[in-house]
């Protein structure tokens, strides 16, 4: 009897554009010893996914056909024999990293899903190790818990993490309306915290404001908009989550406050001039942010049980319409996140 056959979405070596996805028949994995199989209910998208797709990310274009998306949630369908504290049944998500289960980054990360060599995890079955799987936030759909493993562990590393953790009362300036930032502004006011929240677009910004932004710049119209966050904040923002990169950094160190910390996570724009001196005179600091660990995430779940958190799903594609998902998270329309769904 021949091995049972899934569906998987699969990326060829070199790919420059979403539209060279294919959906695939490969065989249905079989867990090893440590590892879990889990049978996939939803996906979300990530920017660095559209950079993947487009051949942008680290190192160009991928050298090796791969199955993409760092991002899934399911169900566990079996466990192997050694796998302990996982069983049949149990509601998951991959993490980001296979290989950071605690504690700062270091050199032994392991593969980052969705990219060659690593996993990816847009197909119907995918095997983890036990160490890459954590149980998701028991108020959450499937379609919300998959927004989290990128995005909402990366918000909570910038404002729960490093040097001083974001605390009741404190203020957190966030740029533009995409998946880290909606986190990052939901997880502050779910926190006590005081949000200043920018965008270009005025629709956007009311709707900012209605997710609990106290305060709102249009980056398009306040072209010294980190200086006006600054003064929001009363003076300096205590958190930045600067996710634009080298072209809105030197505006994110204008607003951080003095013993601040802008969490560095954005390469949306790769050009510009910035100058660290204010840093020094401030006392502030800058600590570069990619993702987080395994414990991350675990924390990241309790917290949105304990709060009800319910992040912000834009719209939810169908398995099959992968190519419409990637067209669609890449417009200027985006508020929040692309999912997609399979059937249950």
């Amino acid at each position: 009897m021949s091995a049972p056959r899934i569906r998987s979405w699969r990326l060829p070596a070199g790919c420059t554009s979403a539209d060279q996805l294919e959906l695939v028949e490969v065989p249905k994995p079989v867990p090893g010893p440590e590892e879990v199989l889990i049978r996939m209910r939803a996906n979300s998208l990530n920017f660095r996914d559209q950079a993947i797709t487009r051949g942008h990310y680290f190192g160009g274009p991928i050298k090796a056909a791969c199955t993409p998306l760092s991002d899934g949630a399911g169900v566990i369908e079996a466990v192997g024999g050694k796998v302990k504290n996982l069983v049949v049944g149990d509601r998951v998500a991959g993490t980001f990293f296979q290989g950071w289960s605690e504690g700062p980054p270091t050199p032994e990360l392991g593969e980052a899903l969705g990219a060659p060599p690593a996993k990816g995890m847009f197909a119907e079955y995918v095997c983890l190790p036990q160490t890459g799987v954590i149980k998701v936030a028991e108020s959450l759909t499937f379609e919300e818990a998959a927004t989290l493993p990128c995005a909402g562990v990366t918000a909570w590393n910038a404002l729960m993490k490093g040097i001083r953790p974001l605390t009741h009362g404190s203020s957190v300036l966030l740029i533009g309306a995409g998946g880290v930032s909606l986190l990052a502004l939901q997880i502050a006011k779910a926190a006590g915290a005081r949000v200043i929240a920018t965008s270009s677009s005025e629709a956007k910004l009311e709707r900012l404001r209605e997710l609990g932004a106290d305060a709102t710049v249009n980056y398009r119209t306040e072209t010294n908009w980190g200086a006006k966050s600054a003064e929001l904040a009363g003076g300096g923002v205590n958190h930045v989550v600067e996710v634009g990169g080298l072209g809105t950094l030197s505006q994110s160190l204008q607003a951080v406050g003095f013993g601040g910390e802008v969490a560095l996570i954005g390469v949306l724009s790769m050009q510009g001039d910035t100058n660290p001196m204010s840093l020094m005179v401030k006392g502030a600091s800058l600590r570069g942010i990619f993702v987080g660990s395994a414990a991350m995430a675990r924390d990241l779940n309790a917290f949105i049980d304990r709060h009800r958190v319910k992040p912000v799903i834009d719209r939810v594609f169908k398995f099959e319409d992968a190519k419409a998902a990637y067209a669609y998270q890449s417009s200027a329309d985006l508020f929040g996140k692309v999912v997609i769904s399979y059937p249950a």
